[in-house]
């Protein structure tokens, strides 16, 4: 009698419950490795517990846990299972922190190996290794008590930026510009960091921000796709609406951030997805931080190039060769793909919309054309934006922004909007010979720009806030917006971005084409 052959397995572990910072971007890259793992021949075994996600469904793997994930119940799985190995870089931090553990107790965890995720994570370690070559980061250093990050804080500077160590959507990380809202910060920090360190860096203000993904076999490396952040730095890299290819920086920039992801990529001899995130500040590049695993950006740079990323780090965890997949160097689409947020706002009343570093978006959207602006249109559309062709503009910004939201407002005139401001922003845009209504403030009286939304009389609102603690003012403003379902925008660069999509609008007809007919131009 032949004796059957038994079927090599891999367990993949999820992302775990859904919340905020959790996205459904990781549930689409352990789905892809599992299509990967059949394609291969090799059963695949899911470990995950949302019953929102295709990961969970019925037909996506051979075989599916529905249970935690903690390290007792996955080690009961492996033991029944007896897999060749895990992968833990497809469902986000939860499984990534569980890669010591698990390698502790004797697990083969397939790809980057535990150690190496390690440097990644460990912000020690990681310091060294981007020392050893020669890179940049911001200032930083690392407390566990209030004591302790004040002298860390006045070493560096302020504004500094705390975060709890091993989390995910930027889950009580804060902007501190002084020494007073410190304490107050850093315990919430602290508890949810446990035992970890908080992390306190140098806050990089005006910088813009780039995220790359990357993938490899262990000897060689591809660029995936270099994304620019439209909102500067400080806002979470999940908020942000980011390009692809870049369409702000220099060529010199864009290969000084390839030059350092290869590097990296090299010394923590990378297999499957690694994401990087940098800022860009004074022509210097600084890396912010090293994800050893699929970041949320995989879907929407897959889709942008055309090419499974996810389901090719799969194989090349398996051994497979980045050449005998045919993918061996980057992509830069002649097209420009924008992904955009989509926030829950709307469904609750009179909060403010302000971005920071703690996630908030709870999904996201991707416009596609061969000209940027129509491209954000597209994007802003699908995210429930439905930028303006004509209309009344309102305009309040900070005093640090008084400056360049001038060519802002003047586009805006000659695209044939009218603009209403505050006192101290109209003063600043008829300086530059901007013909503008002042409003009164909300606390000076009416008419003021909450009249002027209950009317239907504003179509776009332009407001940078003051500071961390936001005014009255400032909150009514912004919640009435999402009430009236106005399009707004609270970053410069935002409302840069907004003008040239407006402009593309009215210049140039929007059209559709699908996501095939742009890859099949490019091939």
């Amino acid at each position: 009698m032949v004796q059957q052959e038994i079927k090599k397995k891999v367990v993949i572990l999820g992302g775990g419950p859904n919340r905020i910072g959790q996205g459904i971007e990781f549930d689409y890259c352990c789905c892809h490795a599992s299509y990967a793992l059949k394609e291969e021949g090799i059963e695949s075994i899911m470990v995950n517990c949302n019953p929102e996600t295709v990961s969970t469904d019925y037909d996506t793997s051979d075989k599916l846990y529905f249970e935690p994930l903690t390290l007792e119940d996955i080690m009961n799985i492996i033991e029944l299972e007896k897999p060749i190995g895990v992968i833990v870089q497809f469902g986000g931090q939860t499984p990534l922190n569980l890669a010591v553990a698990l390698r502790k107790c004797g697990v083969t965890l397939l790809g980057t190996s535990a150690d190496n995720i390690d440097i990644a994570e460990d912000r020690e370690r990681f310091k060294q290794m981007l020392h050893k070559l020669n890179l940049l980061q911001p200032d930083n250093g690392t407390a566990f008590t209030v004591q302790e990050a004040e002298i860390v804080a006045k070493k560096i500077g302020y504004p500094v930026l705390v975060r709890p160590s091993y989390v995910l959507g930027g889950r009580a990380m804060e902007i501190v510009y002084q020494e007073a809202n410190l304490e107050k910060f850093i315990k919430e920090a602290a508890s949810v960091s446990g035992e970890h360190p908080i992390l306190i860096d140098k806050f990089l203000e005006d910088a813009i921000e780039v995220d790359v993904d990357l993938i490899g076999d262990g000897s060689s490396f591809v660029i995936g796709g270099i994304m620019e952040h439209i909102e500067e730095a400080g806002i979470h890299s999940g908020d942000s609406a980011m390009a692809l290819p870049s369409f702000s920086l220099s060529n010199e920039i864009l290969n000084k951030i390839r030059e350092a992801t290869y590097k990296m990529a090299a010394e923590l001899n990378v297999v499957g997805l690694m994401n990087v995130q940098y800022a860009v500040k004074d022509e210097k590049v600084y890396v912010l931080e090293v994800n050893p695993r699929a970041s949320r950006t995989v879907p929407f740079v897959s889709k942008a190039i055309g090419v499974p990323l996810a389901k090719l780090a799969t194989k090349a965890m398996l051994g497979k060769k980045l050449k005998d997949l045919g993918f061996t160097r980057e992509i830069i689409p002649k097209h420009v793909s924008v992904k955009e947020s989509v926030f829950p706002f709307n469904r609750f009343p009179g909060v403010d919309i302000i971005l920071g570093p703690e996630m908030k978006s709870t999904g996201e959207v991707m416009g596609i054309d061969n000209d940027f602006g129509l491209a954000y249109v597209k994007s802003q559309l699908s995210a429930g934006q439905n930028l303006p062709k004509k209309g009344n503009v309102f305009i309040s910004v900070r005093d640090k922004d008084k400056g360049v939201v001038v060519p802002i407002a003047k586009k805006l005139q000659e695209l044939g909007f009218y603009i209403y401001a505050t006192a101290g922003t109209a003063q600043a845009l008829q300086n530059n010979k901007i013909k503008v209504t002042v409003l009164l403030k909300i606390s000076e009286g009416r008419p003021n720009v909450l009249d002027l939304m209950k009317d239907g009389k504003i179509q776009l609102v332009i407001n940078t806030p003051t500071g961390r603690i936001p005014r009255q003012d400032e909150v009514k403003i912004r919640s009435q917006v999402v009430l009236y379902n106005i399009p707004y925008t609270t970053t410069i660069s935002g409302a840069q971005a907004t003008v040239r999509g407006i402009e593309a609008l009215i210049k140039k007809e929007l059209g559709v084409k699908s996501l095939q007919e742009y890859h099949r131009t490019k091939k």
